[in-house]
């Protein structure tokens, strides 16, 4: 099969390292290879986190290089557009417009772009295959906007490139999240899955 190359890029406390642990898992209980490298900010929430996953047979390097990313799930629309750069036309753009604002332009001393007017167009030129939503929003309506991250990987789950079809990522979500929230978070993965498939 293809190697899958994917980037997953955030802030510390978005639950990055959960979903990178969802996805890798499912790929194991399949049996295909897997490498997974972790990049952590300067803060251990709030600070950039960037995770590189390799799915497929025969993978030796967590490494991704630039334009070889197969797809760039992205937890902060700014982080998101940091990485772009690992994205070539043919790359798959999953993206959360919800912004986590920095301390510094809380306190003024840095802007946050328009997610609307400046980072979206600029994903729009990078790829032709962009998906992008609120999934603060949806992971509320799922029961809880600490799953977030679930939804994204519902959303993920939905264009089809990942080796894993929707029933196994799901059964992985079910193992990684605590029992007590794995109906809230299978509902964030609906949600998450079933908006994709509406934007396709």
């Amino acid at each position: 099969m293809k190697r899958v190359n994917l980037e997953i890029v955030g802030v510390g406390g978005q639950g990055i390292l959960t979903s990178s642990q969802v996805i890798g898992d499912a790929a194991l209980e399949k049996g295909l290879d897997v490498y997974m490298s972790e990049v952590h900010g300067m803060a251990q929430r709030g600070g950039v986190v960037v995770t590189t996953v390799k799915i497929g047979e025969k993978v030796y390097s967590p490494l991704i290089g630039k334009g070889e990313a197969d797809i760039v799930l992205g937890f902060e629309p700014v982080e998101t557009y940091r990485a772009i750069e690992q994205a070539s036309e043919k790359t798959w753009v999953v993206t959360n417009t919800s912004p986590i604002v920095p301390f510094t332009v809380s306190v003024g001393d840095d802007e946050y772009p328009s997610v609307e007017e400046e980072i979206i167009p600029s994903l729009e030129k990078a790829t032709d295959k962009l998906v992008t939503m609120n999934a603060e929003t949806l992971a509320k309506e799922a029961g809880a906007a600490i799953t977030q991250n679930i939804v994204l990987i519902g959303a993920l789950t939905a264009t089809d490139v990942l080796p894993m079809d929707r029933e196994e990522m799901e059964t992985s979500v079910e193992k990684n999240v605590p029992k007590r929230f794995v109906d809230i978070n299978l509902k964030a993965f609906e949600k998450g899955y079933e908006r994709t498939k509406e934007l396709m």
